[in-house]
């Protein structure tokens, strides 16, 4: 048996920050605003906003949870003490599987912002096989994992520079699009000007509410605050500020990105850009006319899935260690060195993306990551229900918001990724009632 080791609590509230729009401002802003338009068309301002607002409400339930009980793993160990062990193991499993896939994402959304830089108009099968773009994603990938095993003081510096970068890229674009087209209303798509959906034509509501549950995805990065609860100072007044914070500057980043890249070239454009290269603020970008721009957003993209490349092995790691403390995964991957860095558990998942980066494309990776992740929140807003009233810092009734919200949205995933997602809970529970009855037969 493997004594517990704890990890050293080393992030302050800027580093909490900027940990959470590191995690959000990746592929939620440089890949999935492309892909929601592409649903929704012009719609996808009112997707934004209704992802941000189921967002907070769940961003309340994980800090409410992190405040109270602030260790690694997330809801994986929230729904260990308020739900049960089978419902944290579920959503320990989720959270692997849902940022695996995103992981993916970030690889091929790097790899479209690198080929449309050096000029190449590939498509999104080519994207994967144009040549060094998958010997270039494991080589980042490698050169992320040795940042991480540095150590997490060093890790949040390096987080802050990539996430400055990335908020300098998108604001020149914002300016430069607003400044070039003057005229900021949006183009119309399919012969439709921007209007709030009357849920008489083409199904407006069901591609609205399908573009949020898309869009939500791209929000969920604020939980990699509280999955690392265990390394952030006095976590009851640091982490609900900095996820509060997190939330508001990626909606408003997120709103005003959407409105310049419909504006400028439209819904469609955005989505075929997406499409084609996993990269459709480059097309926003081009109709500027400014060469600098496109380098800079381009080298803005980069970064951004660098961070988000960061974090996600950062928050998967973490989420190892808390099962293998459990041994719901093997206990040897619940070794800290003397860095305070879960070295085994670290490598394990550095090892499962990068073989995640030579399959999948885009849109099917986020829609995977968008199933998996409403699952997940609906668990932490169970477990936020359950929170005694004495230990309380924000009302249940934003929980319960949230619990409706994620409910609501999976509603409209496609029903194909729905049981996708059930057999890989199934299987899942499977192997892990198969272990235990092979540890108790021993």
């Amino acid at each position: 048996m493997i004594e517990k080791q704890e990890l050293p609590r080393q992030i302050g509230a800027v580093g909490a920050v900027m940990l959470g729009l590191g995690s959000i401002l990746g592929t939620g802003v440089f890949v999935s605003i492309g892909i929601g338009s592409g649903v929704c068309g012009v719609n996808i301002i009112w997707a934004i906003f209704i992802a941000g607002g189921v967002a907070i409400c769940n961003g309340l339930s994980s800090a409410q949870l992190a405040a109270v009980h602030p260790v690694s793993g997330g809801t994986y160990e929230y729904g260990y003490r308020w739900l049960s062990p089978s419902m944290g193991f579920a959503a320990g499993w989720l959270f692997l599987c849902a940022k695996s896939a995103s992981a993916a994402t970030a690889a091929l959304g790097l790899s479209g912002y690198l080929a449309s830089l050096r000029g190449h108009s590939v498509n999104q099968v080519e994207g994967l096989a144009y040549t060094g773009s998958v010997l270039g994603g494991l080589l980042i990938l490698a050169g992320i994992t040795v940042i991480v095993i540095m150590g997490i003081r060093r890790t949040a510096r390096i987080n802050t520079v990539i996430v400055c970068l990335t908020l300098v890229s998108l604001m020149v674009l914002v300016v430069a699009g607003f400044w070039v087209k003057g005229d900021m209303s949006f183009v119309p798509t399919s012969g439709s000007a921007w209007r709030f959906p009357s849920g008489v034509e083409d199904d407006s509501w069901y591609s609205l509410l399908s573009a949020a549950a898309l869009m939500f995805v791209a929000y969920t990065g604020y939980g990699r605050i509280a999955t690392m609860g265990e390394e952030v100072v006095d976590p009851r007044r640091i982490i609900p500020r900095a996820m509060i914070i997190t939330l508001v500057i990626a909606m408003l980043v997120y709103v005003l990105v959407a409105w310049v890249g419909i504006a400028t070239v439209g819904a469609v454009e955005l989505s075929e850009a997406t499409g084609k290269w996993a990269a459709p603020l480059f097309r926003v970008a081009e109709s500027t006319g400014m060469s600098w721009v496109v380098v800079l957003v381009s080298v803005g993209g980069m970064t951004a899935m660098l961070g988000v490349m960061l974090n996600l092995v950062l928050g998967l790691s973490r989420v190892v260690l808390a099962m293998a403390r459990r041994s719901d995964l093997p206990t040897s991957l619940a070794l800290i060195n003397h860095r305070g860095v879960p070295l085994r558990a670290t490598l394990t998942v550095t090892a499962v993306i990068g073989a995640l980066i030579f399959i999948g494309d885009v849109k099917l990776a986020w829609s995977f990551s968008a199933t998996t992740v409403l699952i997940y929140y609906a668990l932490t807003n169970l477990c936020a229900i359950r929170v005694d009233s004495a230990e309380r810092i924000f009302p249940v009734g934003f929980a319960w918001l949230g619990l409706a919200g994620c409910c609501g949205l999976v509603l409209f995933i496609p029903w194909e990724m729905l049981v996708a997602v059930g057999g890989l809970i199934a299987l899942g529970m499977f192997v892990r009632c198969l272990k235990q009855s092979i540890v108790c037969d021993s």
